[in-house]
């Protein structure tokens, strides 16, 4: 697990996701963070969105603004961010936040970001899905969408004194699932390893996921950024029924830092990524399988509202089936099932959409249980699986109450093949993108400050 945050008590082990680079070291408490520092780069004219020296690469490589023009640009589709609140203030996302909730403790609506960062996690996420243009020329890959903003005790969070919600990310899930989120997208992950945890996932991660599911909610997290550093199981993107994301780079190579899983679903944009901030004008250039969750979540909500009495699982199926392979034949560690091609899945027919998926088809046993039961039943494996019934543990509870998450999921198998390996705790590479004193050339210019160039 890669994470650029701060661990404060109480907060607990899930992080947000972003890779390392390689340059000098910086220490933050007991965290290892490599950053780099790159040079100012010239300014050049370029058509597709954002700035000139982190272009928006995937514009180009999806047609997008021909998807958009075929009515697939997200409109009636809302996507929840589970990460550190979203600040709703900054103009470019103003009019694409709705009132959400905080599990943190802090009293707000999930509408500030409390990122104690100035990458401004959540804020970050939520510009891939939805800014309209204005900084920058950045611009979200589903403007037309709208974010449900769930702020949840992450590491480098900010906290007011107020008490986080026990099992915050299950309930931020279910708070989700209960308002409206179609698509629900988590930029955060926990390692787990089998010294320490039972299994890859908790009861109560498994049940919301399993709720939000029912529901009819599509559920999509980060597959972490430890592809360097033995690709440890990280919690949720392990869960039965998540979209789990890798990252890739503009040729389309999985980035070197993206996480390898048996169980990896897709990979997605997640290298030279340019996002807003909390602070109005400015913004940042980054890597990580965080953006290239968010992106995917955007993806989907742009084929959604092309299709918008689809269900959910429908929806999976057409982006799951159109997947452009670039690995070996079928799933693979380090594609998945291949990269995403919002555009293919749209031009799909009824029988891509209605075929069958390997996410779907992994959680349905649990869906039945679910359905069979009065209320949402505690989450076992399928049977015949030796690790069926673990236990369940709480996480972030309150100060104090840290622990690893555990449950029996069918990926268990998988789990135990992982070797227990420490992860380096890592910053992301990013670039602060800041208007110059003087232009030249352009309103942008790459340039060091306080955080990594």
């Amino acid at each position: 697990m890669l994470s650029g945050g701060r661990k404060s008590s109480g907060m607990t082990r899930r992080r947000r996701h972003e890779p390392t680079s390689r340059l000098r070291l910086l220490v933050v408490f007991t965290v290892l963070a490599l950053t780099a520092i790159s040079a100012v780069q010239p300014i050049s004219a370029v058509a597709t969105p954002g700035p000139a020296e982190a272009r928006e690469w995937w514009f180009d490589t999806w047609g997008v603004p021909a998807l958009w023009a075929e009515g697939a640009d997200g409109r009636g589709i809302t996507v929840a961010v589970i990460d550190t609140g979203v600040q709703a203030s900054v103009p470019e996302l103003t009019s694409r936040i709705l009132p959400g909730a905080d599990f943190i403790g802090n009293g707000s609506d999930g509408r500030q970001d409390f990122d104690s960062d100035s990458f401004s996690h959540g804020t970050a996420m939520a510009s891939i899905i939805v800014a309209q243009q204005g900084y920058g020329g950045i611009e979200g890959l589903a403007p037309a969408a709208r974010v449900l903003p769930l702020a949840v005790p992450l590491q480098g969070v900010i906290r007011s004194g107020g008490a986080a919600t026990p099992n915050a990310t299950p309930a931020a899930i279910r708070y989700a699932a209960d308002h409206g989120a179609r698509i629900i997208s988590m930029s955060l992950g926990e390692s787990v390893y089998q010294a320490e945890d039972p299994a890859p996932c908790s009861t109560a991660m498994q049940n919301a996921i399993v709720y939000a599911i029912a529901k009819g909610s599509l559920v999509v997290a980060a597959s972490g950024n430890s592809g360097q550093d033995g690709s440890p199981v990280d919690e949720p993107g392990v869960c039965l029924g998540v979209v789990s994301v890798g990252s890739v780079d503009e040729q389309l190579n999985v980035s070197s830092f993206s996480s390898r899983h048996p169980y990896l679903t897709l990979t997605a944009p997640g290298e030279e990524i340019a996002t807003l901030t909390k602070v109005p004008d400015e913004g940042f250039v980054g890597s990580g399988t965080s953006q290239a969750t968010a992106m995917t979540s955007a993806a989907l909500a742009l084929v959604w509202s092309k299709y918008p009495t689809e269900t959910g699982q429908q929806i999976l199926s057409r982006l799951l089936n159109t997947a452009l392979d670039r690995g070996p034949a079928g799933r693979d560690p380090a594609y998945g099932l291949g990269f995403i091609e919002p555009g293919r899945a749209i031009a799909a027919g009824v029988v891509v959409a209605d075929k069958a998926n390997p996410v779907s088809s992994g959680v349905q046993p649990l869906l039945r249980l679910a359905s069979s039961a009065s209320v949402t039943p505690r989450a076992k494996a399928p049977a015949g699986n030796a690790a069926a019934d673990l236990g369940a543990v709480q996480v972030g509870a309150a100060p104090n109450a840290l622990s690893g998450q555990v449950i029996a999921t069918a990926a268990a198998a998988a789990f135990f093949l992982v070797t227990a390996v420490l992860a380096f705790l890592a910053a992301a590479r990013r670039r602060r993108i800041v208007r110059p004193e003087v232009s030249a050339g352009g309103p942008f210019l790459d340039t060091s400050g306080r955080t990594i160039p």
